[in-house]
């Protein structure tokens, strides 16, 4: 905790010499900042939808981390998951208590499959996993542009997928109703339960024993009859679905569509999300909600102080450094 918060005002530290030099009032930027996220019931909702797929990404790239990998490609299978869930949500006719959990479960499972992918490669050829990563993240972003621009386009706009329909969608009107116009949806709860099942899969059960004993020492744990190479595929499919989730309520909840030739930044956040995080499925929680201010406030920002909103972008960089 103590390392996390030295580096958040570190980096906040640094932030503000950007702005002094920049001729600004970092006080008065980061009052700004902060407002944009939490001024309001409807902000701070916003706030707390943005931060969903990042305690998704961040718990993906911290499962991986514990049992000694590095997914760096949680993009990809967020994009990957997020493209089969909203194919099913457009081309499924089901009523909403049917079509909304096939639709977290197809999300689940492609995911699960994206990632595990990564770790057989890994297992079976010895392929390093920050390279099949960052290469199936481009097919993920390729996959996007040719199917929804040839089969799922929006007929209003050429750069995206038609909307999903209100009963794919985690949104919801009793959400709404607490919540104002903001974009918050069912996604918390997914979000909060896989918070809950990872700890106690990684601190209470054998399989999660035999995975942080593969990442303290794979060498070891071998010795003492552990199956690397199932583990190293188990994890990468674990951290696969958890980023599949992610990409469910990003393009199923906190937006309505998916678009062609955007690559959504919660993948590579949530490697700051975990490092902040301390690696802690808990520790994460409490990162995303972080990132996710800054990341709703630095329009605001921008617009109030008329200073370039990548200052917040620096400013996380700083942090992860």
């Amino acid at each position: 905790l103590l390392v996390s918060i030295v580096a958040i005002l570190f980096g906040f530290l640094v932030g503000s010499i950007l702005l002094i030099a920049s001729g600004q009032n970092p006080i008065q930027c980061f009052i700004a900042l902060f407002k944009g996220g939490l001024s309001s019931k409807e902000r701070i909702f916003n706030t707390f939808s943005n931060a969903i797929p990042l305690v998704f990404t961040g718990l993906s790239v911290t499962f991986a981390y514990k049992t000694g990998l590095f997914n760096i490609g949680a993009t990809g299978q967020m994009v990957a998951a997020g493209l089969l869930s909203v194919i099913t949500a457009l081309t499924v006719d089901l009523p909403r208590p049917l079509l909304l959990p096939l639709v977290v479960l197809v999300g689940f499972l492609g995911g699960a499959v994206y990632g595990g992918i990564q770790g057989y490669l890994k297992s079976r050829f010895n392929v390093n996993e920050v390279v099949s990563g960052i290469m199936m993240n481009w097919i993920a972003h390729w996959a996007v542009y040719y199917v929804i621009s040839d089969y799922f386009k929006s007929s209003s706009m050429a750069t995206e997928s038609q909307s999903v329909p209100a009963a794919a969608s985690l949104r919801s009107d009793l959400l709404l109703s607490f919540t104002g116009s903001s974009s918050f949806n069912w996604g918390f709860i997914l979000a909060i339960a896989c918070v809950v099942i990872v700890q106690y899969i990684l601190r209470r059960t054998v399989i999660g024993y035999e995975m942080r004993a593969v990442g303290f020492n794979a060498e070891a744990a071998e010795y003492g009859g552990i199956n690397v190479k199932k583990n190293a595929v188990l994890s990468m499919a674990i951290a696969g679905a958890l980023a599949g989730l992610a990409g469910v309520s990003y393009y199923c909840g906190y937006c309505t569509a998916i678009r062609i030739g955007v690559q959504p930044s919660h993948g590579f956040d949530g490697v700051a999300v975990a490092l902040l995080g301390g690696i802690s499925p808990v520790g994460v929680v409490f990162a995303s909600i972080f990132f996710a201010i800054l990341q709703t406030g630095k329009g605001f920002m921008s617009v109030m102080t008329k200073i370039a909103p990548e200052i917040a972008d620096t400013i996380i960089a700083i942090i992860i450094y």
